[in-house]
């Protein structure tokens, strides 16, 4: 569903990508409004699913969950059933913090956060014992360049 922004819209999602625990009055200072009118918006772009849910940042390192890695997957299954219980098992581990099924060689490629590569192989062991995959490679990030959740907005 697309909803119609406008300049105002747009610089109240940035301020909130920026940082979504500042107060209302922050925010319609910082976009040169005044807080019922940007209460009003942020509610009804809550309503139209614009901003799905408020919430905040961990640092995975500080937090032990130093190894990430990058895992592509292929399958030979692609039938209903296969993909439900792909899914289930995804969605039952919080490992996973992103999945994506692809266009191209690959099918799927998730981003895993864990403590070390051996909690990746407890991950990896437990994922194959409950679903059928042809090939899985995983990718250890090296280093995180870049990292953010914020959508590029043009105001």
């Amino acid at each position: 569903m697309s909803v119609r922004l406008d300049a105002t819209d747009r610089k109240i999602l940035s301020e909130l990508q920026r940082d979504a625990g500042q107060s209302l009055d922050e925010i319609a200072r910082n976009v040169g409004s005044s807080k019922t009118p940007v209460w009003n918006r942020i509610r009804k772009m809550r309503e139209a699913e614009v901003i799905r849910q408020t919430t905040v940042l961990l640092d995975a390192e500080a937090l032990g969950l130093e190894a990430c890695f990058f895992v592509l997957i292929r399958t030979s299954a692609h039938e209903a059933d296969w993909q439900k219980r792909f899914l289930e098992a995804l969605n039952a581990r919080p490992e996973v913090q992103e999945a994506h099924r692809l266009a191209g060689d690959i099918d799927y490629i998730l981003k895993v956060r864990v403590p070390n590569a051996r909690a990746y192989d407890v991950f990896y062991q437990a994922l194959i014992s409950e679903v059928r995959i042809h090939n899985v490679t995983a990718l250890l990030s090296m280093e995180e360049i870049k990292s953010t959740t914020m959508l590029p907005l043009e105001a």
